[in-house]
């Protein structure tokens, strides 16, 4: 039987512990750590190395320890953010942290292909949060998906694509002399963008419950021409390989403007915000829930029809209170989007001024100043049904009794 060292948290070591002896092998280290367990690979002997896939029980000096000693590792994961984080590291040999020891054994003895989550995506996921004219709350809506996301146990960008007014930066009380965004743009067009170029130059918004990167963006309405389509489109593919879900703060028109301009070849002011809404995977459409604001919305939202296609369209209605349209104010804009605009199953986010100003006053997310806001919960609820893939039903497994061979 093999020789198997450990590094995870203590209540999943514990129980693999027991299980491992049980089956016949041989504990030769216990350790808290990825450098710890590198540096006893050799002294222990161990040929087998079950690990957690978190970057504190795995790294790469683990991985290329591991490579020259002839261990074999296998990594345990308990989120998608641990899959890709293993994934990255090049090492394929991966099972849930609830995983049976059987599975487990299976994986260290090469006697099984580890089989890969149906959620595990190998290419990130955009969503672009568009809203029309006016104060809708697109960039309070993108910032608390993007903390929802990561909370969630995902790696998180947000990107503020906004060619008009960005705002991310101020709201999340960050530095915005040299925009993430438009630097990112800018070495894409250079053809030298890469995963090491954002992660310099993005900044992290740090959180205990998840933290993200945030791509800020034009501190000065003229810089809009770097943000020319190709660039855009550029960027966001490369964000793909980056984290799991990229989050675009998009901006109000959506103009072709190009018809009104003799110079074909012109950049275009509002290319960056058409270019991230066809690149979605999934838009969130922000309307204000207030008589202005729902007319607005309805308005707009037949030019976004148009420019992208409706079923990757969720509408999110922001602000419900029944001080500015009335009593029984869910119901009321529920019948005026379907009686108008043929628009079904909206999210209502209600409005928590209280929980806003706060966040606003301390540059942090609703989730970090208000968890139980009612704000907070309503995109909380929407990222977990609607946007977060849905676990596979999970069979039943059935233990079997060993028959025992009859006697005299």
């Amino acid at each position: 039987m093999g020789r198997i060292a450990l590094a995870l948290p203590l209540e999943a070591e514990d129980r693999l512990c027991i299980d491992l002896v049980h089956h016949g092998h041989e504990l030769v280290a216990r350790c808290s750590s990825a450098d710890e367990l590198a540096s006893t690979l050799l002294a222990t002997r161990a040929e087998f190395a079950i690990v957690a896939a978190t970057s504190r029980y795995l790294n790469d000096r683990l991985i290329a320890e591991a490579d020259a000693a002839g261990v074999r590792i296998v990594a345990m994961t308990s989120s998608e953010a641990d899959r890709r984080h293993a994934m990255d590291l090049g090492l394929h040999e991966v099972v849930g942290l609830d995983a049976l020891w059987t599975e487990i054994e299976a994986v260290l003895l090469g006697d099984a292909v580890p089989a890969t989550s149906p959620g595990d995506p190998r290419r990130g996921t955009v969503l672009a949060v568009w809203g029309p004219a006016g104060s809708p709350g697109r960039t309070t809506i993108a910032i608390n998906l993007a903390a929802e996301l990561a909370a969630a146990g995902h790696t998180v960008a947000l990107a503020d694509v906004d060619t008009h007014s960005g705002s991310i930066a101020p709201a999340l009380g960050l530095l915005d002399e040299a925009p993430g965004f438009a630097a990112a743009c800018r070495l894409a067009g250079a053809g030298s963008l890469d995963r090491l170029e954002l992660e310099r130059i993005g900044q992290r918004y740090l959180s205990p419950r998840g933290s993200f990167w945030v791509l800020t963006g034009i501190g000065r309405p003229n810089r809009w021409p770097e943000l020319s389509t190709e660039r855009v489109v550029t960027t966001i593919k490369t964000c793909l390989d980056w984290v799991d879900y990229v989050v675009l703060d998009t901006g109000f028109s959506l103009e072709n403007d190009e018809e009104i301009s003799s110079d074909l070849f012109a950049p275009r002011r509002n290319a960056a915000t058409i270019a991230a809404l066809r690149e979605a995977d999934h838009v969130v459409a922000v309307g204000s829930a207030d008589p202005v604001g729902l007319s607005r919305f309805l308005r707009a939202h037949v030019d976004l029809v148009e420019t992208i296609v409706t079923n990757r369209v969720t509408v999110v209605m922001n602000k419900i209170r029944s001080s500015a349209i009335g009593m029984g104010p869910a119901g009321q804009v529920k019948q005026t989007l379907q009686r108008f605009g043929g628009i079904t199953s909206p999210v209502l986010v209600p409005h928590d001024q209280a929980a806003l100003d706060a966040a606003i006053l301390s540059g942090k997310t609703l989730f970090d100043v208000a968890a139980k806001s009612p704000a907070r919960t309503a995109v909380g609820r929407f990222v977990e049904e609607r946007i977060l893939p849905q676990p596979a039903p999970i069979a039943r497994r059935v233990r079997r009794r060993r028959l025992e061979p009859a006697t005299g």
